[in-house]
């Protein structure tokens, strides 16, 4: 069952237009990925209803939501500053939605006390706010929202003014607190990394648009077009006139007709072997490309692996290694099932 269904909504700004056409299956947790103003806080802007919309609908569990206010679309949305009340306490902020719903105080009392433990802040009702770090007010305001007990959970960057340990140590626990209550969210951020690792499904935007919808598996491994391809990682974009060089030797089955009459073709740096020995036995591997006298141009260390340039034939490619190659000049190594070939030239 769908929870959320955006449908043909255009919304159009003096410079800028956006338009949204997805559906969300209840449940799960939808990562928003983009570069900065392509429409990722617009489209939760619209969607919490803080935004109209200009054609299109919104449907929510199968209700229309498209012109009902803010408050009655029982949607819970957490801002980049968390948006937390100064003069209240934590478990005061965490109750305030059921105050306002005349909820009795046990209730609440028992209600905060239940998010709390689930945040892993028990024990700190009664700390003020400006007493609590950056990575507790971001749990006060996830367990605020959860408190309110909403049909779609809206999370704008909530991590993004934390250190990295920080983020990394919280989007497990965001994780897990989606697991123990199953709310659908959808989560807006602009780390590559955070989208792959927390999501279900990752949506790409780019100006306006939504590039591709796919699991971070189908995002990562099988880009629909270039933008996304570049986006969600490293990797090495060639033009496909260089499979007529030397200098570049196509072993096993030969590239397809539409492979070879596309403009361009990515390679992720994971798929690269550098072979920087004399003897290398290909023979019995299947079809490959190899790229010779590649030479290497620079190296990083970026923990556990090396990330290596390489020049060959004026064109750069990026390699993943757990060593840095013996010899300055080698030979790179490629599976042709590797290649992710599209239309789109070169820039």
């Amino acid at each position: 069952m769908n929870s959320l269904m955006c449908s043909n909504i255009h919304v159009t700004y003096p410079q800028f237009s956006l338009e949204i056409d997805l559906k969300i299956e209840k449940g799960k947790l939808v990562s928003i990925i983009g570069p900065s103003g392509c429409g990722k806080s617009t489209t939760l802007q619209i969607i919490s209803g803080l935004l109209p919309i200009h054609e299109g609908s919104i449907t929510l569990d199968g209700k229309d939501i498209t012109q009902k206010a803010v408050n009655e679309r029982n949607i819970a949305l957490v801002f980049q500053d968390y948006a937390l009340f100064p003069h209240m306490n934590v478990q005061d902020n965490i109750g305030y939605s059921l105050k306002l719903k005349h909820v009795k105080k046990k209730e609440i009392r028992e209600k905060v006390d239940l998010y709390l433990n689930l945040v892993e802040l028990a024990g700190y009702g009664l700390r003020k706010i400006g007493e609590l770090s950056g990575g507790e007010r971001q749990r006060v305001a996830f367990a605020r929202a959860l408190a309110s007990n909403p049909e779609l959970l809206l999370l704008d960057e909530p991590l993004s003014a934390l250190d990295a340990k920080k983020r990394k140590y919280l989007r497990k626990q965001i994780r897990a607190i989606h697991d123990a209550t199953g709310i659908t969210t959808i989560y807006v951020t602009h780390d590559q990394e955070e989208a792959l690792s927390l999501s279900d499904l990752i949506i790409v935007m780019n100006d306006g648009k939504i590039e591709q919808i796919g699991t971070p598996e189908e995002i990562y491994y099988k880009p629909k077009n270039l933008f996304v391809a570049e986006f969600m990682g490293e990797g090495s974009l060639l033009n496909c006139n260089v499979f007529d060089n030397e200098s570049l030797v196509v072993v096993g089955e030969a590239l397809s007709a539409h492979q070879l009459s596309c403009s361009s073709f990515f390679i992720r740096p994971e798929v690269i072997s550098i072979i920087d020995q004399d003897y290398f036995d290909v023979a019995s591997l299947l079809p490959h490309i190899l790229f010779k006298e590649a030479r290497v141009s620079n190296s990083e260390f970026i923990g556990g692996r090396y990330l290596i340039t390489l020049n060959w034939q004026g064109h750069s490619l990026v390699v993943y290694s757990k060593n840095l190659p013996k010899r300055e000049v080698v030979t790179l190594f490629i599976l042709t099932s590797e290649l992710h070939f599209f239309f789109t030239p070169l820039p």
